[in-house]
């Protein structure tokens, strides 16, 4: 049977609160954020079910876990699995991740297999994990169907609020506040479908906008146009230091 789903989006940090800076850690609002959500979970009686944690492997997202998922990890023995595959949406330095060798050190609690088995690709913004939208919905549904296959009875993500929105859920979400979802669908189309409880309240704690937000609500980057040298090429003008191959008449 597939699991019921918590979605949490991870508490304010510095890139909120002031400027882009690269994998930036919670601000103290954040961290008092945390607790407020700790306290709710622990009064939330599925939470009380977790049974597996999975994190964004960028700093905020592990910081979040840690601060409101800590009594399931470190107190009941929880395990949790760091997947670069529910990072954030952008290649802004904000939204970049540090190499998984560099990041481990700051976080001594977690075994060190859950740095190991992040996928290869990361920290690179490229590939699966390019910000385009096609890149984008397509982690999307693999998530969805990854949640969908999962045995566990009740899973708890930490990610982001572009990639909930847009990537996975079709609803928003406030920092540090949290969605309840059963799965649904079929292997190849795999949905989730939201509790009417934090729906209606717009989030577990009320802090997240309500309504059904779709590609349209991400700033997509402008498409790249042709380089010179590349309508250059297209044009069949020569390019500087490349040799043009003759075309048989």
């Amino acid at each position: 049977m597939a699991p019921t789903v918590i979605l949490i989006r991870h508490a304010e940090a510095e890139h909120n609160a002031t400027n882009d800076i690269h994998d930036p850690p919670l601000t103290p609002q954040g961290f008092e954020q945390c607790e407020t959500l700790r306290a709710a979970l622990q009064d939330l009686p599925i939470a009380q079910k977790i049974d597996l944690v999975v994190a964004s492997p960028m700093r905020r997202t592990i910081q979040t876990a840690l601060r409101s998922l800590g009594w399931k990890m470190e107190g009941e023995g929880v395990p949790v699995v760091l997947m670069a595959e529910w990072q954030e949406n952008s290649d802004k330095p904000c939204d970049v991740g540090s190499p998984p060798a560099s990041l481990a050190p700051a976080f001594p609690s977690l075994p060190a297999e859950a740095f190991e088995t992040i996928h290869p690709l990361f920290p690179s913004k490229t590939g699966s994990f390019a910000y385009t939208e096609p890149a984008i919905l397509a982690r999307g549904t693999a998530c969805r169907a990854w949640l969908r296959a999962r045995p566990e009875a009740v899973v708890a993500v930490v990610s982001h609020s572009g990639f909930l929105r847009v990537g996975v859920s079709n609803a928003a979400f406030g920092n540090a506040d949290y969605r309840v979802f059963d799965c649904a669908g079929s292997d190849d189309a795999a949905e989730l479908v939201e509790w009417e409880s934090t729906r209606d309240n717009g989030g577990g704690l009320g802090c997240s906008d309500r309504g059904w937000f779709g590609v349209e609500s991400q700033r997509w980057p402008a498409p790249r146009g042709p380089t010179v040298d590349e309508q250059k090429r297209v044009e069949g003008e020569a390019v500087e230091g490349e040799a043009v191959e003759e075309v048989p008449r």
